[in-house]
């Protein structure tokens, strides 16, 4: 018979490396699982590359573990990650054929991962953080939210008429990509982007789709498209920025169970009502993201906002179209 009662960590502050991450069992120091799949790892080499945390300690990929007992590792970690092994390897159409809450798991997996470790390093960091996560109630209500619908990865759960995420997916041009791994998160926003070979992968964790919605006449103009690697930076920054604009918090709500039910059906609610679901567009503000964004390529602000009406764009021509590139040719040229 399934198991459908969920772990909330965060009504005590559960977060030790005593504590799997996904159910909640005591369980060594020994028993943890990669936050970023061992296959991906092999695959990019990526064991020894270094990520730096919010303590200001520095991390690898391949150190980046998380508490997890041998039950969810073997049954519920190491599943999700063939899967998703399998789809990378038919390209973007495999991951595009992916199952959507599948996607939203796999992704939702390497935040948590990090923010996990970045709640267990609070407790005694290198350097104390100015803004520490686990004083901040608004995002622990956030991250709590989050929490309950990622544990569809180990409790049978259907999302009535919604997917907790915006996932967009791009096809990148070979032609100038020297990268063939990339990987991107804001904690607070909680966008992420990761860039696998020609596959790119940029998600909004915790919008209903709404960012999806939102970003819709963009998504279906990169649909069939390949992108230079400063397209895809613009895409990412259009995400991210709508991401830190984005003002509302999903609640998520389980029904009842009922005896025989083999799953948990989860509904959400949205206050549009009292609450704007996105704060104001602020053109320097989104200029200052995608300045960001574009640094491998020097350009900078004031570049940007030449015209203010209509900001610097890769992606989009003057009439709306999508701008087909192969090799980037400098605006200063």
């Amino acid at each position: 018979m399934a198991n459908l009662k969920l772990y909330d960590p965060f009504e005590k502050m559960q977060f030790s490396d005593a504590t799997c991450f996904l159910c909640g069992t005591t369980i060594t120091k020994e028993q943890r699982t990669p936050v970023f799949g061992e296959w991906m790892q092999q695959k990019y080499q990526l064991k020894n590359k270094e990520l730096l945390l919010l303590d200001k300690s520095v991390s690898t990929f391949g150190e980046l573990t998380i508490p997890c007992c041998d039950h969810c590792h073997l049954n519920h970690i190491i599943p999700l990650e063939k899967e998703v092994e399998a789809a990378t390897e038919k390209g973007v159409a495999g991951m595009q054929e992916l199952n959507e809450q599948r996607l939203f798991q796999w992704i939702g997996k390497m935040y948590y991962g990090t923010l996990v470790t970045e709640l267990i390093k609070e407790a005694d960091p290198l350097i104390s953080p100015e803004y520490p996560v686990s004083e901040d109630p608004k995002m622990l209500g956030k991250f709590r939210s989050f929490y309950k619908v990622l544990q569809s990865l180990r409790v049978p759960m259907v999302f009535s008429d919604f997917v907790p995420c915006s996932i967009f997916i791009a096809e990148i041009n070979p032609t100038e990509d020297d990268l063939p791994f990339e990987y991107q998160d804001e904690l607070t926003t909680m966008a992420f982007s990761i860039k696998l070979g020609s596959v790119a992968i940029v998600c909004t964790l915790l919008d209903n789709g709404i960012i999806l919605k939102a970003l819709g006449r963009l998504n279906r103009l990169v649909q069939g498209q390949q992108l230079h690697p400063i397209q895809l930076a613009e895409v990412k920054a259009r995400v991210f920025y709508a991401a830190y604009i984005f003002s509302v918090v999903p609640e998520y709500f389980e029904r009842a169970v009922k005896p025989g039910d083999d799953h948990l059906i989860m509904d959400t609610l949205i206050d549009d009502v009292t609450n704007e679901v996105f704060n104001p567009w602020e053109m320097t503000a989104y200029a200052h993201m995608l300045e960001e964004m574009l640094k491998p390529w020097s350009i900078r602000e004031e570049d940007i906002l030449q015209n203010p009406k209509q900001p610097l764009s890769f992606l989009i021509d003057e009439d709306g179209n999508f701008m087909r590139m192969e090799k980037y040719q400098s605006i200063r040229s």
